[in-house]
């Protein structure tokens, strides 16, 4: 296989200038005709009037972001398409989410998700809550970012720091000046280009390899269709129960726990309306994770008899994608412009989600606690675009640091870890345990994040790389032009395993963080003394309603809106 080496035409670069273009005169449009922005509730949720399906590819786009793209199909090419399975489990998350969560968020009409815990609990929980979001979100932004522009650099030469810094400048102009609305036309146009490049790619990498058939076929013969095996062996890595239960817990806190999902569901005028949109969000993103696992499975139809990574035509898992994509389209005027366009699409929208939500927390959670409650909402709307210029500044500073820091995924994903479950643990104590207390959800959380990093950090230093090898597929390297070492054999495993708990499948980070926080919480919860009997129904989800007793009109939920905001 002859290395491939495509650099971008003049028409790939008006076709990735297009996309970005758009983006800001979207902006613009919203920031000069659209509806005034003179209020908070206009410029965080477009004033409850957004309609169904740009606010459904709005959230489907937020959420999939250039990691979905570019490492799940890598993924599924070493490791199988066990990862096909998180369809369903995305469907079952949303079914869960909708009845669990939303009703609650709804009719409180919240700006940050973490206002909820403060009328359930208490100030500390909330902020204690919403400093690490933000944290998580902070290290997540110049990520997303950051990886599109080293494959955009790869193509064009050019330096993927500088292209990150306008890329972040391009984002933060239009997410200032055209706020919420902006953000959902551009997610929309942003999706559009995502869906029809990757969409483009697999039906010209089909005819690549002369048809599904063939991708099928040598998939099964590879061992990459290993899906009916249902195992739920915590220890395996993509096991059946790993990514139908952690696959479940995980997606149903970043969709119904998030807040830059449930900023966009309650922008919607009625239930009936979030209702809808969740259905489209759920085939969407259920869509969206299988095109990616098929995708893995025909760059291993394509590679099947000569890895890429033995063959030492790409050095990390990254550049799979960009090399599949240059190899079989390389060649086609403007495609590889489209293609780009699709990969910085994915890493513009969840930025651009990222700091309009970001802006949100910050003012309602922090900002709001030291200024007057009788400001006007016109300066109000002046402090959250500020907030947006800011949060985006630090994101992109943060660009520079990933280029000098080794190891900055395993970092994220230690500090996401113990975060991500503690924080769905907290509102599941909120939403279906009427005993828990604010020492409960506090203490609990606290434990949960604890116990989620600790084991992290064993899992790291002990998973080795011979360790993990187990779980590699069959490679082949027998069908290259250059003799080379065949490196089908899997690794050896050594003869001493680590601790149990420390090779569990990190799927089961976001579920043993949740149950730790829940059982810790409850634990807690009932030998202490109650902070708030009764809790309001309001603050329930109606499907534990029937199960506990009415509650005094002075208990209304209303009552304790009024006492937040005074």
């Amino acid at each position: 296989m002859e290395e491939t080496n495509y650099l971008f035409s003049w028409l790939d670069y008006i076709v990735f200038g297009l996309m970005l273009g758009i983006s800001v005169i979207i902006g613009i449009y919203f920031a000069m005709c659209g509806k005034s922005q003179n209020s908070a509730d206009e410029y965080l949720k477009g004033g409850k009037t957004m309609k169904v399906l740009p606010i459904a590819v709005s959230l489907i786009a937020s959420q999939i972001a250039t990691s979905t793209l570019l490492a799940v199909p890598s993924d599924v090419y070493r490791f199988g398409a066990n990862y096909l399975w998180l369809g369903v489990a995305t469907l079952f998350m949303c079914f869960l989410g909708y009845h669990i969560f939303l009703p609650v968020f709804f009719k409180l009409q919240i700006t940050s998700v973490f206002e909820y815990l403060h009328l359930r609990f208490n100030k500390t929980v909330r902020i204690v809550a919403s400093f690490f979001n933000l944290l998580g979100m902070f290290i997540y932004c110049p990520i997303v970012i950051y990886i599109p522009s080293l494959a955009f650099a790869q193509v064009t030469q050019g330096n993927p720091l500088v292209i990150a810094c306008v890329s972040c400048a391009i984002c933060i102009f239009y997410t200032t000046i055209g706020g919420f609305r902006a953000v959902v036309w551009t997610d929309t146009l942003q999706f559009i280009i995502m869906a029809l490049s990757f969409f483009l790619l697999f039906c010209i990498g089909i005819s690549a390899i002369d048809g599904f058939e063939v991708l099928w076929n040598t998939s099964i013969e590879g061992h990459r269709l290993d899906i009916f095996d249902f195992s739920f062996d915590p220890t395996l890595r993509d096991s059946f129960g790993a990514i139908m239960i952690g696959g479940t817990f995980y997606w149903l806190t970043i969709t119904c726990i998030d807040p830059v999902c449930v900023q966009k569901f309650l922008s919607v005028p009625t239930l009936s309306d979030v209702k809808k949109v969740i259905v489209i969000y759920a085939f969407g993103v259920a869509s969206i994770h299988v095109l990616s696992a098929l995708t893995g499975l025909l760059m291993y139809a394509k590679y099947w008899n000569c890895d890429p990574f033995s063959a030492k035509k790409i050095f990390n898992s990254d550049q799979l994608v960009p090399y599949f994509v240059m190899d079989v389209a390389g060649n086609i005027p403007g495609y590889s412009g489209v293609f780009m366009a699709g990969v910085f699409s994915a890493g513009l929208s969840t930025l651009s989600a990222s700091l309009n939500t970001m802006s949100a927390i910050i003012y309602q959670d922090f900002v709001s606690l030291f200024i007057s409650k009788n400001i006007s909402q016109a300066r109000v709307t002046t402090i959250l675009k500020t907030i947006v210029v800011v949060t985006g500044t630090i994101a992109t500073v943060l660009v520079f640091a990933l280029k000098n820091i080794n190891g900055i995924f395993p970092i994220y994903t230690g500090i996401y870890a113990a975060t991500l479950g503690p924080t769905l643990g907290l509102f599941l104590l909120g939403v279906l345990v009427p005993l828990a207390n604010s020492k409960g959800a506090l203490y609990g959380s606290l434990t949960g994040s604890i116990f989620i990093l600790f084991v992290f950090i064993q899992n790291q230093r002990h998973q080795s790389d011979a360790y993990l090898g187990q779980f590699l597929k069959p490679i082949s390297t027998d069908g290259c032009n250059v003799s080379l070492t065949n490196n089908a054999t899997k690794i050896e495993i050594p003869g001493d395993l680590p601790f149990f708990l420390y090779r569990i499948s990190f799927w089961f980070n976001t579920f043993m963080g949740t149950m730790v926080t829940v059982v810790v919480g409850i634990i807690i919860s009932w030998f202490t003394k109650h902070d708030k009997i009764p809790v309001s129904r309001d603050l329930l989800s109606p499907l534990i309603h029937s199960f506990i007793k009415d509650v005094p009109k002075e208990k209304d939920v209303n009552c304790a809106l009024k006492l937040l905001q005074s």
